[in-house]
């Protein structure tokens, strides 16, 4: 049996820029099955929960004379064809991380250069409404360079679907909003403070719902935050360093948790590996090792369903990477294979 898989790039709207392989997981090998064009700069993407729709955005803002968007398609798989449904303004500039919730009703975008997240209603078509709300952040962080004003990086919902999280890499800020789930409003719960200059980027929770991993791109750490689901309080408890001493200039990029909530991967940017930690009994993180991605610049990474692979999106590299992941998931295996993706900057399981 094999999955299907799902690349988003850096790419024209008159070239192709959504990408679909077939995936083995047996062997890690990748069969090509298309590519569709027709937005610009589809860099991130996010799968319906009922499988038959796809949601890109479009990662452009007003300065380029071409505002924020988020696209909506019906995904065909066999053959593999995507459909347009049309787009919503993303309410902000560059668009870069799209979160759906688990019934499929809202979809949460958080637009990275204006600092703001907007959430979009989903219809039984699959097709994007206007805006249920949107929040604008506001402040700044130590860095004049990165954190001169919000830049929100990324949305989560708890695992109970009371909260959404979203990270703010430009003010060092967990905002935690409560939501809405008949009309999509949000307000605030509070927040969790990062230290002055992670950057704070992207989040994956613990099974046990109780523990939040943040990938903090500033400082190079991953950051344990202990989550009370009741009022959506968080408070950090342990960061730890991604690279080994002596690594070259770096900025941290994904993060993921093993099904099984045994291992952490995060990938480093620069460094060009994949952070590797076990994760304790009480969620503690130990770093294990981080090996080579298998290209440059993994901006964003999936864990292949059955637990025996990776695959990266190196888009410095303009492909991207199946790596093998070990029995004793110590670390990432030596390429196996993977496929040219001009601007590879998401992948995703479908």
């Amino acid at each position: 049996m094999t999955h299907l898989l799902l690349a988003g790039s850096y790419a024209p709207a008159d070239r192709p820029g959504i990408f679909a392989f077939a995936f083995d997981p047996a062997t890690g090998a990748l069969a090509p099955r298309g590519a569709a064009g027709g937005v610009t700069n589809p860099s991130f993407l996010a799968l319906h929960p009922s499988g038959r729709f796809l949601y890109a955005v479009g990662e452009t803002s007003q300065g380029d004379g071409q505002p924020g968007s988020v696209w909506a398609f019906a995904l065909e798989r066999e053959p593999f064809a995507l459909r347009a449904l049309g787009s919503q303004a993303s309410g902000g500039s560059h668009p870069c991380h799209l979160h759906i919730d688990p019934g499929g009703r809202w979809l949460f975008v958080a637009n990275y250069s204006s600092g703001s997240l907007q959430v979009l209603p989903i219809g039984a078509d699959g097709a994007l409404g206007p805006p249920a709300a949107h929040v604008q952040h506001e402040g700044r962080g130590p860095r004049d360079d990165r954190q001169e004003a919000p830049h929100a990086h990324s949305a989560l919902l708890d695992p109970a679907g009371r909260h959404l999280i979203v990270a703010d890499l430009g003010i060092d800020r967990l905002v935690v909003y409560r939501l809405d789930p008949e009309t999509g409003a949000l307000e605030p719960a509070g927040e969790g403070v990062a230290r002055p200059g992670a950057g704070p980027r992207h989040m994956a929770f613990h099974p046990d719902g109780r523990l939040l991993y943040v990938a903090n791109e500033l400082d190079n750490t991953v950051s344990l935050f202990e989550y009370d689901a009741e009022r959506g309080g968080l408070r950090e408890v342990q960061a730890v360093a991604t690279l080994p001493d002596g690594a070259p200039e770096n900025t941290v990029a994904d993060i993921h948790l093993a099904d099984d909530g045994r291992r952490l991967y995060v990938s480093n940017r620069g460094h060009n590996s994949l952070a590797v930690f076990a994760v304790g009994g009480d969620g503690r993180l130990e770093r294990l090792a981080a090996p080579g991605c298998g290209g440059a610049w993994p901006r964003n990474f999936a864990l292949a369903p059955g637990g025996g692979f990776v695959v990266v999106a190196n888009q410095h590299s303009d492909r991207i990477d199946v790596l093998p992941l070990q029995p004793d998931g110590a670390e990432a295996g030596a390429s196996v294979g993977g496929a040219a993706v001009p601007g590879a900057s998401c992948v995703i399981f479908g």
